[in-house]
């Protein structure tokens, strides 16, 4: 077989296959979901969300139900706590939660919060903690969790702590506490099959 013929082989092989590759992956493309599906119809949207229920602002928190939960940035000086009694999730699917930020000093920021878990999260405060009382943040935007102007801990709730990851749905009210404690896995809930 000449060196002529050889090469003439390869180049007809190499346009066959050219030819073949975009009918294969086309056969494909039902077999995998490239994108992730929007669960919650209002993801698709930002502007169509509206919440439909009035805002009850919970009673300020106790230490006593404070539940600490660590953050991806260990080098933080911050400590990070939920009140548990705070916890709820309502017909819309938004987790409610106060979030009380300790710093190494022993001062404290309180404040009153929420996360969607759609595809990318989104995160809203409706009020901060001034002298044992929360002062509402009237007509406060949802925005991104990965929004510079979000606290980098509504990330890391979104992603591990209050969300089913994969699913885009809260986490069962009564799991939080616990998953929140570290007493329970980031991965539970998520079709998954445990190690």
């Amino acid at each position: 077989m000449t060196a002529y013929r050889i090469a003439a082989q390869t180049f007809l092989a190499l346009i066959a296959l050219t030819l073949c590759g975009p009918l294969a992956a086309a056969s494909d493309r039902d077999r995998f979901i490239h994108e992730p599906r929007n669960i919650n119809p209002n993801a698709t949207d930002p502007e169509a969300f509206k919440e439909k229920a009035a805002l009850n602002l919970p009673p300020w928190p106790k230490d006593a139900d404070l539940v600490e939960f660590h953050t991806r940035d260990r080098a933080t000086q911050f400590r990070h706590f939920i009140d548990t009694k705070s916890l709820s999730v309502d017909a819309q699917q938004i987790v409610r939660y106060t979030v009380v930020v300790v710093s190494g000093s022993g001062g404290r920021n309180v404040a009153y919060e929420g996360i969607r878990c759609t595809p990318n999260g989104e995160h809203r405060s409706y009020a901060y903690g001034i002298s044992g009382k929360f002062q509402p943040v009237p007509d406060s935007p949802w925005r991104p969790v990965l929004d510079p102007a979000v606290p980098p801990y509504a990330r890391d709730l979104q992603q591990f702590f209050l969300c089913v990851p994969l699913k885009f749905e809260p986490r069962p009210l009564k799991e939080m506490p616990r998953v929140l404690s570290g007493r329970g896995k980031a991965s539970d809930h998520t079709g998954f099959l445990p190690d």
